[in-house]
């Protein structure tokens, strides 16, 4: 008798992950034809920290899973499926306006250099045709978002000049209040966006480039989604009612996602997916602040301290089911024509089990479509969804076209009080 049950529960073992082969299988096979774009990665960032900004300076057409701590490569972005990705060109919101610009437009130069590095791989695309397009002929589409407002530096001009270069997105903060829009993980000024954040969005509608709402403030969200003509984007956010981070999206601005039109690209960062890891890390800060506090000037104190603190705490960790459970979530409040995909990868220190490089698109679909999702679905999740957005944005600035450029210039007077 206990010889038949191991030889059942060993068949059963052998079963799961045959059955999780064959769906993964069929995800490749939809993704054959419709791309999966993802929505943010962090690559150039990851060049700029450690290769010099040098996409030669790593060898990215092998897997550097074993010899680095990248996320991305080729031989993982082509077993991932991954015909779109929106590279970020992120710099830190530290920097002063000026330098930001500056470094937003090298980085847009590390882009255009991974890209010229791998002809054979990847190609620039700044619009839902020219994915399309790129993608049947069997390479990656190369799209660029900038991440953080502050680096137009309260020009529009400069904002003009960004989307001649290629951006097809503005996150409108980062972690950061700007001078014209609130973040969600920062103190809030304007209650949204100030009257010149108003005319940074519409001159985004003009020109045709995406309104992005990850790291802004619920408020930030509400005003973007009245003032803006075309949908908006989350590009890496995930679901606020799953895991309490203020990163994520609130159920109230989910549900007026199909009205607006727009699309929240569900990201894998574990401390935005696992309110296990959420809550580990908020109480870890908070350890932090008070051995800082006890121990002014003394390093080694608040080291020593943190230190046993973390002995006496494991840390969590956020696995596959959690990013099922926000595309879930999203799905559920917001509707099957408004959800997609931003990983982050590159972008954060630690991932998902089972989700820990670009390759593991194929088993979050298989997942999904485990869980009773269609081949329409997941079509919809991995590249119809935002490629619709896209060509709206598209229409409307197409419809604009004969408008001048804004000139509207930021007000002297600071935030109200």
């Amino acid at each position: 008798m206990i010889r038949s049950c191991l030889l059942a529960v060993s068949m059963l073992a052998l079963a799961v992950p045959a059955a999780a082969q064959d769906g993964e299988a069929r995800v490749r096979e939809i993704l054959r034809t419709t791309p999966l774009i993802d929505g943010h990665n962090d690559l150039p960032w990851a060049l700029r920290q450690g290769y010099g900004n040098d996409p030669h300076a790593v060898d990215l057409a092998t897997n550097l899973d074993a010899s680095t701590a990248l996320h991305t490569d080729i031989p993982r972005l082509r077993a991932g499926g991954v015909g779109g990705q929106f590279w970020s060109v992120y710099v830190p919101a530290t920097l002063t306006p000026t330098e930001a610009a500056r470094e937003t437009f090298e980085q847009i130069d590390t882009v255009r250099r991974i890209v010229a590095a791998h002809p054979d791989v990847f190609e620039l695309a700044t619009t839902a045709d020219d994915v399309e397009r790129i993608h049947a002929a069997g390479r990656i589409a190369s799209l660029i978002g900038m991440e953080g407002g502050y680096s137009i530096d309260d020009s529009l001009g400069l904002l003009r000049e960004f989307h001649q270069a290629g951006a097809r997105y503005i996150t409108l903060t980062h972690s950061k209040t700007t001078t014209w829009a609130d973040s969600a993980t920062d103190a809030p000024k304007w209650g949204g966006l100030s009257p010149f954040g108003e005319d940074v969005v519409r001159e985004m509608n003009r020109i045709g480039m995406m309104v992005d709402l990850s790291h802004v403030s619920e408020e930030t969200m509400i005003d973007a989604m009245r003032v803006s003509e075309a949908p908006v984007i989350f590009s890496h956010s995930s679901a606020r009612a799953v895991t309490a981070h203020p990163r994520n999206v609130p159920d109230s601005v989910l549900r007026a996602m199909a009205d607006d039109g727009g699309v929240v690209m569900v990201t894998f960062v574990p401390g935005f997916i696992s309110e296990a890891v959420r809550s580990w890390n908020a109480d870890r800060a908070a350890e932090a602040a008070r051995l800082l506090a006890l121990n002014p000037g003394d390093a080694g104190a608040v080291t020593a301290g943190t230190a046993a603190w973390d002995a006496a705490h494991p840390q969590p960790t956020a696995g596959l089911a959690d990013v099922v459970a926000h595309i879930q979530h999203v799905r559920e409040v917001a509707g099957i024509d408004h959800v997609g995909l931003g990983g982050d990868f590159d972008g954060v220190t630690s991932l998902p089990e089972e989700v820990q490089g670009v390759d593991a698109y194929p088993r979050i679909l298989a997942a999904l479509m485990a869980a009773g999702w269609s081949e329409g679905d997941i079509r919809k999740l991995a590249g119809e969804n935002v490629l619709r957005v896209m060509r709206a944005v598209e229409a409307v600035a197409a419809s604009r076209s004969g408008e001048r450029p804004s000139l509207a210039v930021i007000a002297t007077a600071g935030a109200p009080e």
